[in-house]
């Protein structure tokens, strides 16, 4: 069949290595299409995760997501989760990184932890930066901070990505933390886009075909169910041997085809379509977009083997503030908590950031409405009325005061000391969960 200029548009992306930039004019030229049909297709490979759109940077081909249960996540991802920026190294955006590193430490020290496909979250620290690329990691540098010419053709030569966010360290590290630990909680939420078979890959029939078609594909894969489409590749029927057995071979599928079949769609979840199968004997069913229009097949077998490997996976993730939280120990007083300030809670100037500092009030304020068996917080409006800047490898102590409580809401006065002073003084609102 003759294919659409859109349609040859995705062809065309689909065939451009990971990281090729793109634009709408380059497309329009190449193709000989106007910008507005090549802007439309670019949108449409957006959707379909074939290109990623990156602000001062532009649009380019990245590696499609399709049956991976972990999707790790990219450079080119990593600058939309921080609103960040690319000072160098652009041509590596659509790398893959496997952990990130805090830089809050020695440069001995933090050389152990740096390694290829890493990335080290660090402030204006040239040194660090440059261990950093040397060893293969990408580097993103905290607090708005730029960074010297040397190290941007160090990054551009290494295809490293040098990024710079205004965030501080731990806000930075726990948005990403926070990204990877999405990914965990949505691994077992797997979907049909996780694990059909495409359409480039997939069998099937058209409606104006005849019997002898479905013997002919039925020899050749040995396949017995087969979607049948319409003159515009829509899903308009399914076609087994039960509906063949007994028809004469110059008969039109349309005929003897079971019409209006049960399809489904990419962002269809695993468990329906387990649920489909099992109680229609389905085994096999047609994917299909918005219009109907088939995207490839899932059958019983992808369907069993996605569900195996789901019971295989880890499914506790870990964010900064679980870790963050695990450090609030009771300090021996009734109802005062304290912890220690380490490298992970601190911002760029080394003292504890304000996203921590939050984190920590708020958990003390949670276990104080635990221990008075009140339910669960959650936190409506926070007013801080002074916090006093507490450097790294301090002891703190938080002091959390119920004011006031009702059935559904509270009031909590949380105090935090330094050596005795008082460095911080918090008011939560507050509605509360009941048990």
């Amino acid at each position: 069949m003759t294919m659409t200029k859109h349609e040859k548009i995705i062809q065309h992306i689909t065939s451009l290595p990971v990281g090729e930039k793109i634009s709408v004019r380059k497309i329009a030229r190449t193709l000989d299409v106007s910008e507005g049909t090549a802007y439309r297709a670019i949108k449409e490979a957006e959707n379909q995760g074939l290109v990623s759109t990156i602000e001062r940077v532009g649009t380019i081909r990245i590696e499609k997501k399709r049956k991976e249960y972990f999707e790790q996540l990219t450079f080119a991802e990593v600058i939309n989760i921080v609103d960040g920026q690319v000072l160098g190294g652009r041509d590596g955006l659509h790398k893959k990184l496997n952990k990130f590193v805090i830089g809050a430490m020695q440069l001995d020290a933090m050389a152990r932890y740096t390694e290829q496909d890493s990335l080290l979250i660090v402030g204006n620290r040239a040194d660090a930066q440059k261990l950093a690329l040397r060893d293969g990691a990408a580097v993103l540098i905290t607090g708005g901070f730029d960074t010297t010419e040397e190290i941007k053709r160090l990054a551009d030569e290494k295809e490293l990505p040098v990024l710079s966010t205004s965030y501080d360290t731990f806000t930075v590290a726990s948005m990403i933390n926070r990204a990877i630990y999405d990914q965990l909680i949505k691994k077992e939420i797997v979907f049909v886009g996780d694990i059909y078979t495409p359409y480039e890959e997939s069998h099937f029939l058209y409606a104006k075909d005849f019997v002898s078609s479905w013997f002919d594909l039925n020899e050749e894969t040995e396949h017995t169910r087969f979607p049948v489409l319409d003159g515009n590749n829509r899903v308009v029927g399914m076609v087994t041997s039960k509906d063949i057995i007994g028809n004469d071979e110059k008969l039109l599928l349309e005929k003897v085809m079971t019409k209006e079949p049960l399809v489904v769609q990419e962002k269809t979840s695993l468990a329906y379509v387990a649920h489909m199968m099992v109680w229609e004997g389905i085994q096999l069913l047609p994917v299909v977009d918005d219009t109907n229009k088939l995207q490839g097949i899932v059958s019983r077998q992808d369907v069993i083997k996605a569900l195996q490997q789901i019971q295989r996976q880890p499914q506790i993730g870990e964010t900064i503030e679980d870790m963050v939280s695990k450090n609030l120990q009771t300090s021996g007083k009734e109802l005062v908590y304290q912890t220690k300030v380490v490298p992970q809670m601190t911002n760029q100037l080394g003292t504890l950031s304000n996203g921590v500092f939050i984190s920590l009030v708020t958990e003390a304020a949670s276990r104080l409405l635990n221990s008075l068996q009140k339910g669960e917080l959650v936190v409506e409006n926070l007013s801080v009325f002074f916090l006093k800047p507490v450097p790294i490898d301090s002891e703190i102590e938080l002091k959390p005061k119920l004011l006031d409580a009702g059935r559904l809401y509270a009031k909590i006065d949380v105090d935090v000391f330094n050596e005795g002073k008082l460095v911080g003084k918090v008011l939560v609102m507050a509605q509360v969960m009941n048990r």
